[in-house]
């Protein structure tokens, strides 16, 4: 979870944009979280727009209108209904979680052929779906992609090697490293060597020009 501080506020036609005093990397339909602050911004909002001019208000075919020559950087656009608020100096606090859901745990139960047999094991597949959309959209922006967004998974290939990494999660339960085995029996073939799946979330790739 990262925390900003918020700095200027204003709404219009109810509309609210914030700014904040770092950079952020919130994107469009992201969620964020306002609390403490003055003016009225509190509450949970869904980003609607990075505007980097000052926010005029809305024309009549409801697209928003900025003042071109104003350049404001660091702001967030929600919808909030209240009162028109002229820019001005506010205080407050902006949290933000980064929340993959480029795979759902549906999509790991089907690439494992299998049905789940208790609520536990239920939970579980969720929290390796979680873990793999976590992890698989860390590592794409530790190798260079930017600006991805958390809800929609980049390409199909992407997609697979995050199911991939989720089912080799799942395998792994109970084991004390890596996939479960037994010393009087063979161990298990694995669901997916990491080297593939590494290949298909496109990460430690050759850096060519």
């Amino acid at each position: 979870m990262a925390t900003f501080t918020l700095t200027h506020g204003t709404r219009y036609s109810n509309y609210d944009v914030v700014q904040t005093l770092q950079a952020s990397e919130i994107g469009i339909g992201q969620s964020i979280t306002i609390s403490g602050s003055t003016g009225g911004f509190n509450g949970t909002h869904t980003v609607l727009a990075v505007p980097v001019y000052a926010f005029l208000g809305i024309d009549d075919e409801g697209d928003f209108v900025y003042d071109y020559d104003a350049i404001i950087p660091n702001q967030l656009l929600f919808k909030h209904n209240g009162d028109d608020l002229e820019r001005g100096a506010i205080t407050g606090t902006l949290t933000w979680t980064e929340t993959c859901s480029w795979i759902v745990a549906a999509d790991v139960l089907s690439w494992l052929g299998i049905s789940v047999a208790t609520a536990n094991d239920t939970a579980f597949v969720t929290v390796c779906t979680e873990a793999a959309n976590a992890w698989a959209y860390k590592a794409r922006k530790m190798a260079g992609y930017q600006g991805e967004s958390l809800s929609s998974v980049p390409s199909s290939a992407v997609k697979l090697g995050t199911i991939m990494y989720a089912a080799a999660l799942y395998r792994e339960r109970g084991s004390v490293d890596s996939f479960a085995s037994f010393q009087d029996m063979g161990s298990p073939t694995p669901v997916g060597s990491m080297g593939q799946i590494m290949r298909l979330l496109g990460i430690r790739r050759s850096q060519v020009a």
